[in-house]
């Protein structure tokens, strides 16, 4: 034993050779506890990546729209008395944001705004011989509504960079439809309004619905179509921390007076998922943590009944209390840290192995996961914190005993 090791030091190593049985069963279940904690935590970690990636990458954060409009429930009598009336929900036209080009500046201007884009949505009908497909057309910039939207990444044919007498069609809907890529389409719309225009790329969602009915088409081609010249049904926004959505949202509306919603709101319940998830994964740490606490706590209280005579020996050479509570304290660390650096790569060995197990038909990732570095540190100091913890009932407990009392029994 190195000599110039404190005396602590020396001790508790002997006592964890001596119980070498124990020191190792206890270990093992530090690295088990460890090691389900890594997995299920980059596993949780990367299902809510995934799950986020899913929806914000096809969603804007948060979208300004025009209020809406509303009947008034009261008129004005001959006499002057405002009457009650039962009236029925306005239905709602299609209508403009207000000065969309000032709020779109306005918005820009904001920190934490990433990305801000004018959209025109509204519904029409692509026509081709006899068939007739309702769709859902939504006129962008290319330019920033590309930044807002990942449509580039889930092109399968053709590009995204629409002129104005280009279209973007779902796969679903060029199956039904018997056209690719070059095809022209006739696009009709309820106003009235009429183009013929040309298949510049074809997308895959992965959604058969949004394959079916979306139809991605200039700004200013929608603008001619839906009767809404020179304006747009929403300006959409994206954020440098999406999580902050509901608070930006909030001060846009306060700022501007339009109806402004964010993903958090339209997202109630993924979002209350999310939360589950994360409070779930909690909870599996906190009871992990609590039965690797015991079995050390077990082991220590265990060794302090059989060393107690060893103990009343060098309490009574000279050995302070505080030694002999250091003494214990470090036997809980040192078993903590070890367990929790076995049970990282053991961790780690299980997310590699899940990583060639969990796979998709065409060969890809079920969802990926990233091995963050700081998880592996976390759980290497919570588990040796948890071992100090643990050690410490069992340390008060060696360190009270009388030196008399412990080399008589």
């Amino acid at each position: 034993m190195n000599s110039a090791m404190p005396f602590e030091w020396i001790l508790a190593i002997r006592f964890m050779r001596q119980a070498r049985m124990q020191t190792l069963l206890i270990m093992s279940g530090v690295a088990l506890g460890v090691s389900v904690i890594v997995f299920i935590s980059a596993l949780i970690s990367g299902l809510q990546t995934n799950l986020f990636k899913r929806t914000l990458d096809f969603q804007a954060q948060i979208i300004i729209l025009p209020p809406k409009e509303v009947s008034r429930p009261l008129h004005q009598a001959g006499d002057g008395t405002m009457l009650a009336t039962l009236v029925q929900p306005r239905a709602q036209r299609l209508q403009s944001v207000d000065q969309w080009q000032t709020v779109l500046a306005q918005v820009a201007k904001m920190d934490g705004i990433s990305v801000v884009a004018p959209v025109v949505s509204g519904a029409g009908f692509i026509v081709r011989g006899e068939a007739n497909k309702a769709v859902g057309l939504t006129g962008i910039e290319p330019e920033t509504y590309l930044q807002l939207i990942a449509l580039n990444s889930k092109i399968i044919a053709g590009t995204a960079n629409i002129t104005g007498t280009d279209m973007l069609v779902g796969l679903d809907l060029a199956k039904d439809l018997g056209v690719w890529t070059g095809d022209k389409l006739n696009l009709q719309t309820a106003s009235g309004g009429t183009a013929t225009l040309s298949i510049r790329g074809i997308f895959d969602y992965g959604n058969s619905g949004m394959n079916s009915r979306s139809v991605y088409i200039a700004l200013r081609t929608a603008q001619s179509l839906l009767d809404l010249a020179g304006g747009v049904t929403s300006v959409e926004v994206n954020l440098d921390e999406p999580f902050t959505a509901e608070t930006v949202a909030q001060t846009i509306q306060a700022q501007t007076g339009l109806k402004v919603d964010s993903w958090i709101a339209t997202n109630a319940q993924f979002f209350s998922a999310l939360e589950a998830q994360g409070m779930s994964n909690n909870v599996i740490r906190f009871f992990v943590g609590l039965t690797a606490a015991l079995g050390i706590a077990n082991v220590l209280v265990v060794s302090v009944v059989q060393k107690s005579k060893a103990i009343g020996i060098l309490r009574a050479t000279g050995t302070s209390r505080q030694q002999i509570l250091r003494l214990f304290l470090l036997q809980g660390a040192l078993t903590g840290l070890i367990g929790s650096l076995l049970g990282a790569f053991v961790g780690w060995l299980f997310l590699i192995v899940w990583r060639n197990i969990a796979i998709n038909a065409d060969g890809t990732q079920l969802f990926p996961i990233t091995f963050d570095p700081m998880l592996f540190v976390y759980a290497a100091v919570g588990a040796t914190l948890v071992g100090i913890l643990a050690a410490l009932f069992p340390a008060l407990q060696a360190a009270r005993l009388d030196p008399a009392v412990a080399i008589r029994g």
